[in-house]
């Protein structure tokens, strides 16, 4: 199929009328729909994930953490730097947990006490 053919397919999907949505529903649907379909683990092979299980840089997990939560941020910080959507969505969630939340094992992991770290660094953190 070329491109131009898969736009026009597309642009007719999302003209179509899907449950009586407005149109502003419809397109926060399709967002909500594309960022399902990327994030999904078995879509997720057929982008670069070459960085994934290798150590994160400070400046990496400041960058994260000094954007908003959401899954649209962990998938594009996810493509920028390599790595699989759910290490982004879990930097998100650790730090955010309080370390008296944390379980004893957790509380002494080298990666989550720099998420913690860098985290209190950029003002997350009191």
């Amino acid at each position: 199929m070329k491109k131009s053919e898969f736009k026009m397919e597309l642009f007719n999907l999302l003209k179509a009328d899907v449950d009586g949505l407005s149109y502003d529903e419809r397109m926060a649907f399709a967002e909500k729909l594309t960022i399902d379909f990327q994030k999904d683990l078995e879509n997720e092979k057929n982008r670069d994930i070459s960085n994934k299980r290798k150590p994160w840089k400070d400046e990496e997990l400041k960058i994260i953490l000094s954007d908003a939560p959401t899954q649209a941020n962990a998938l594009k910080y996810a493509r920028l730097f390599k790595r699989g959507y759910g290490s982004v969505e879990q930097i998100y969630r650790w730090s955010g947990a309080a370390e008296r939340g944390l379980d004893e094992a957790r509380a002494q992991d080298k990666f989550i006490m720099q998420i913690l770290r860098v985290a209190k660094e950029i003002g997350m953190r009191g």
